[in-house]
């Protein structure tokens, strides 16, 4: 029998995610949630005006704003993605700013 993954309350971790990203520094905060095989999630909060800068892509990946809003910039064009809005992530370099507070769910496949 295989054992059932632990359930996840991502309100409370973004609620979480949020308060330390208000107090951190940098504006932000990071979990990484899920990671089994090549598949991995990550609950990221932002504060208004943070930004995470350009990266690579991973091999497949999606945004998901739990709560805020952020603009997902992908070669130079520019997405705006709101509150429980799903957003793919082409595999092109990307970077993301919160515009007010905000909670996203990365989720990744990884190679």
């Amino acid at each position: 029998m295989t054992e059932q993954p632990a359930l996840i309350d991502l309100n409370a971790l973004a609620e979480e995610h949020a308060a330390k990203a208000a107090a951190s520094p940098h504006g932000r905060s990071a979990h990484l949630l899920l990671h089994d095989g090549v598949l991995r999630q990550t609950v990221i909060a932002l504060r208004a005006g943070a930004a995470l800068d350009e990266h690579n892509a991973p091999v497949a990946a999606s945004l998901q704003v739990l709560r805020g809003r952020v603009a997902l910039t992908v070669a130079g064009r520019r997405q705006e993605v709101g509150p429980g809005e799903l957003h793919a992530i082409p595999q092109e370099r990307h970077g993301l700013l919160a515009h007010t507070d905000a909670v996203v769910l990365l989720t990744a496949v990884t190679a």
